[in-house]
């Protein structure tokens, strides 16, 4: 058999224990190509088994062996002519593989260096010569012997083979660049060959891949397919490398960027150190930590407050990120986490101190009393028994309620607000929710936000360092809510007690405990206020001031108060009870004193304008003075009424608005037409079927109010109810319009000192109203000395001041035929027509 020539060989050093692989140099190439080496080869062969490797012809591959089988193979085979088979074990892990564990294709080699080395084992180099195929084994024993058949490759010379070797080569060269492992010298060598056979072995022997796809390459017959598969390997091995490659490239310079910015933050620290500001920021830092070892913290919020401060401990002051945690720290470290008032419970100065503040209010005064007198009862009880969990329950929702003033404007909620504080001995915060649309005004923004804080509720504690103030959330009725959030349903959380113990703001994202807190709300409307948070909330009505009230309230509060903001002294100026009057009642016209004092400094400005010309020492503010500041009367009392129902077809009706207490005129007239209705005056739904459920009513007692039967069949009815430019809406302008019609109707005038106000249905019945108070005050307030009320409204008189209950008189009805019989005048004898002769009693109050 002939054999191709060897070309590299591997040398030992005898020198050395281990064996030493060198790659032959030029000459010695040129010398064994030239050489024609030329074997016998046997048909039967001692095989050596093989460990995870395949020794291909025409290359040189070092073995260690190590087995006693084998070792006694090489002695035998080195004393002969050193020509052996190698055939690769299917499993690596066998120490002495049999014949069906070996693979069927094997190479013949011939064995060119030997060494034994100190530990007993034997290390060659061996050179493939040529393919085979086992037949059968003949010995087992001492070692392994088979017959073979070589298998000679298929070697086609065409322009694909060409083109495959080709591809092989630069795959193999991009495979060496992208590796270290490679000696530049063998891919040299490999560049230079021409065989392809030579080619596809020599790449194959350094190839990194798996067992059998050694074992398939050595198998394959066709040259061409043999290639085709080593490309294949090849080139998922440069897909692999450069993956690698870029892997380790991007790893490399994220190493790099991390040493670059420590190098840059050690160059910034010795560049502080040199100015200073390194201990400045050390400093910070130390004033943090000790910040939050005194803010006393829950152990969640301290928890996040030192780890915030770990970060900011390793990034240099220039860092965007350091401000951010600096501040978010600032917040944590500043809020009153333990901090607050001792309450003062002492009853009789808190009387004292409510009474110096507001005249009158007895009912919000009594409150107030109410909820001191629970929490010092339950200071000095504490410990007499512990509480069950329905007990504590009750506790809590006792400690957290949440106050309600209502009234119209100018009534003193607010104030209110500050004189509970000073009683209590508290700190006292107010904000505005009037108009607010954002939800992250109650909750604040997040940290993510560029310039994110904390809501208006933490910022206020903030500022009172307190956590158990009064805090006064004023016009809660007028927030709106869009695409930002419905800041009323933030409100939840906050005024809830089973809630606000654990109250937690977007910015800070710790619990912060609201539940010491005693939140005071204020509102004109209860109607706008959502119910859930109307439901979580104690209503306290405020109404308006009674005249005599006012006159109080004004001289107690709002002259000096005056006098004293206009730089006047208290002998240069002397309102008079008959002064404060005529400004009560010819120059507002409020539930409140609001305008009240606005009216009182503007005559002190006049009388102030006066005393710095010399021209004026003291002045007595009468009537008359009234008269000559103020100029011509806003408001006409009786006068105004009288004159407006002199005629017939005009009703005084009662309402309530917002503001208070407000009397309405309601208009009706006809004219000749057929059966139309009109109704003017910005009425609501509500108030236009009132006014079809009168005209209904008083079309179907036609008879008893002696009109003709064909009289609605020839008029038009308009009703009106000025002012015009004034919504108005509601049901308690029934018995208002009805008698409006039938006054018109029968011409009989409705007495001018007269209001009235019910809710009708069309059988004539007259249902009670809300706002008696409010409407009684503002009847007072006008002139007008009765009023018309529905029989059910008789408990809600017990609300009206004494002073007012004495000089007005109250009529009760059921129907609506009591109302005309109170309310119109009689007919004199040359018009009058003959009367009911059905009339029912009319019931009548006099207080």
């Amino acid at each position: 058999m002939k054999t191709r020539p060897m070309e590299e060989h591997f040398k030992f050093d005898e020198n050395e224990e281990e064996a030493t692989i060198l790659v032959v140099d030029e000459d010695e190439q040129n010398e064994l190509d030239e050489q024609k080496i030329e074997l016998d080869i046997p048909d039967e062969l001692p095989i050596l088994p093989l460990r995870g490797l395949v020794v291909y012809p025409f290359t040189a591959a070092p073995l260690t062996v190590g087995q006693p089988r084998s070792v006694r193979l090489i002695d035998e085979i080195v004393q002969a002519d050193r020509i052996i088979g190698l055939v690769a074990s299917r499993d690596s892990e066998l120490e002495t593989p049999g014949p069906e564990d070996l693979y069927t294709y094997g190479t013949v080699a011939s064995i060119q260096r030997l060494f034994r080395a100190p530990d007993g084992t034997i290390r060659i180099i061996v050179h493939g010569l040529a393919r085979f195929k086992v037949e059968k084994y003949t010995t087992l024993e001492p070692f392994l012997k088979a017959k073979i058949t070589l298998e000679p490759e298929q070697v086609e010379e065409n322009v694909e083979v060409e083109a495959q070797v080709r591809a092989a080569k630069d795959q193999f060269q991009k495979i060496s660049e992208l590796t270290t492992t490679l000696p530049r010298e063998v891919v040299g060598s490999v560049i230079l060959l021409d065989d392809a056979l030579y080619v596809a072995y020599t790449i194959a022997n350094y190839q990194r891949m798996e067992l059998e796809q050694s074992v398939q390459i050595l198998e394959e017959n066709s040259i061409i397919k043999k290639l085709q598969f080593l490309n294949q390997l090849l080139s998922r091995e440069v897909e692999v490398l450069t993956l690698g490659q870029q892997i380790q490239q991007e790893a490399r310079t994220e190493i790099e960027k991390v040493q670059r910015e420590y190098y840059l933050r050690e160059q910034l620290k010795a560049i502080q150190r040199e100015l200073g500001e390194a201990d400045e920021q050390q400093a910070e830092i130390e004033e943090l930590r000790t910040k939050i070892n005194e803010a006393g913290m829950p152990e969640e919020a301290e928890k996040k407050a030192r780890r915030e401060l770990g970060r900011l401990s390793k990034l240099p002051s220039a860092a965007a990120e350091y401000g951010v945690i600096r501040t978010y720290l600032d917040w944590l470290v500043s809020l009153p986490w333990s901090e607050e008032t001792e309450d003062n419970l002492d009853l009789p100065h808190a009387r004292v101190i409510l009474d110096e503040d507001h005249y009158g209010l007895e009912d919000i005064k009594e409150r107030i009393l109410e909820y001191l007198a629970v929490r010092k009862l339950k200071q000095e009880r504490a410990g007499d028994e512990e509480d069950t969990p329905v007990q504590d329950t009750i506790r809590r929702e006792r400690e957290g309620a949440i106050l309600c003033f209502i009234g119209p404007p100018g009534v003193g909620k607010t104030s209110l607000g500050r004189s509970i504080a000073r009683a209590m001995g508290r700190e006292f915060i107010r904000i505005s929710l009037g108009g607010v649309h954002d939800e992250a005004e109650i909750r604040g923004h997040r940290r993510t936000y560029i310039g994110a804080m904390p809501g208006r509720v933490l910022q206020a504690l903030r500022r009172v360092e307190s956590r158990n103030p009064v805090f006064m959330l004023d016009e809660v009725d007028k927030m709106g809510k869009d695409f930002r959030g419905d800041p009323a349903s933030a409100l939840l959380e906050v005024l809830d007690p089973e809630q606000n113990r654990e109250f937690r703001d977007h910015y800070l994202e710790e619990a912060f405990d609201l539940s010491s807190v005693m939140f005071i709300t204020t509102a004109n409307w209860m109607e706008t206020i959502p119910a859930p948070l109307l439901d979580r909330m104690e209503v306290i009505r405020l109404s308006g001031y009674t005249e005599n009230e006012k006159i109080a309230i004004a001289q107690g509060y709002l002259q000096p108060r005056q006098v004293r903001e206009n730089g006047l002294r208290k002998s240069e100026i002397t309102f008079t009870d008959e002064g404060l009057l005529e400004i009560i009642r010819g120059y507002t016209r409020e539930a409140g004193v609001r305008n009240l004092e606005r009216e009182i400094g503007q005559v002190c400005r006049r009388v102030a304008t006066g005393v710095a010309e010399g021209k004026l020492d003291h002045v007595d503010i009468t009537p008359e003075a009234v008269r000559k500041y103020l100029r011509k009367p806003r408001f006409h009392g009786p006068e105004e009424i009288s004159q407006r129902t002199s005629m017939p077809g005009v009703a005084t009706g009662l309402a309530w608005t917002p503001t208070g207490g407000d009397v309405l005129f309601i208009e009706a007239t006809a004219m000749d037409g057929g059966k139309e209705f009109q109704l003017t005056g910005s009425l609501g739904q509500v108030m236009q079927e009132s006014a079809k459920a009168a005209l209904s009513y008083v079309r179907s007692v036609s008879a008893d109010l002696n009109i003709d039967s064909d009289y609605w069949q020839k008029h038009d009815i308009h009703i009106h109810v000025p002012a015009g430019a004034q919504p108005k809406d509601g049901p308690s302008a029934g018995v208002t319009m009805a008698a409006a019609i039938a006054s018109m109707v029968t011409g009989r005038t409705i007495h001018h000192n007269v209001g009235m106000t019910g809710e009708i249905t069309l059988r004539g019945k007259v249902l009670p109203v809300g706002g008696v108070k409010e409407k009684v005050l503002a009847a007072h307030r006008i002139g007008l000395r009765k009023v018309i009320l529905p029989a059910k409204n008789q408990v809600d008189l017990e609300d009206v001041p004494d002073e007012v209950r004495e000089e007005m008189k109250f009529i009760l009805v059921e129907t609506v035929d009591e109302v005309f019989s109170a309310a119109l005048a009689k007919k004199s004898k040359t018009k009058a027509r003959k009367a009911r002769k059905k009339d029912k009693p009319v019931k009548k109050i006099t207080n």
